[in-house]
């Protein structure tokens, strides 16, 4: 009988695991379908901006307004007008509430749109645990499909961007 219990634990904690995490999305994936709150306080669908754009890049990260986060940010702020010219749309997306994310974009300039992913629903459709916070990582989306993944990168993701599409090209 003592069995039993271990056996329900176990049990238990498989279908938690399983059931928190979905596998990590990988080059040649579709992109997730899948809509959030933006910085604004709208609706968008993802679906939406991948097919008006030539590229989107929807990028991860785990607390608007702290250090590397920060570095992030500012990294595709500034790579933007580059980026912008060889059709990407940055959309950033973390679990912050729709007030910090506006305070964020405001604070530090961004042109692109913030998503409030408060219930974790992009997190878990790109393949994150999404336990707390999103991991940082970021997907370069094109008819969509993912065609180019970045992670665990601050301030150099503009440049990782702008590296891989020079180097689609040729």
């Amino acid at each position: 009988m003592k069995l039993r219990p271990l056996i329900v634990l176990t049990s238990l904690l498989a279908f938690f695991t399983s059931a928190a995490s979905a596998a990590p999305l990988k080059v040649g994936d579709a992109a997730p379908l899948v809509s959030a709150t933006t910085d604004a306080g709208t609706s968008l669908q993802l679906g939406d901006v991948y097919s008006k754009n030539t590229y989107t890049l929807v990028y991860f990260y785990p607390k608007a307004d702290t250090p590397g986060c920060t570095k992030q940010g500012c990294s595709l702020r500034d790579a933007n007008t580059e980026l912008a010219a060889k059709g990407v749309a940055i959309i950033g997306v973390s679990t912050d509430s729709v007030t910090a994310q506006k305070a964020f974009k405001e604070k530090y300039h961004f042109p692109f749109t913030l998503l409030a992913d408060s219930d974790k629903q992009v997190l878990k459709a790109f393949g994150q645990s999404a336990v707390m916070f999103a991991s940082r990582e970021a997907y370069l989306i094109k008819g969509g499909k993912i065609v180019y993944k970045d992670t665990g990168v601050t301030a150099e993701q503009g440049q990782n961007i702008l590296n891989y599409l020079a180097s689609a090209k040729s």
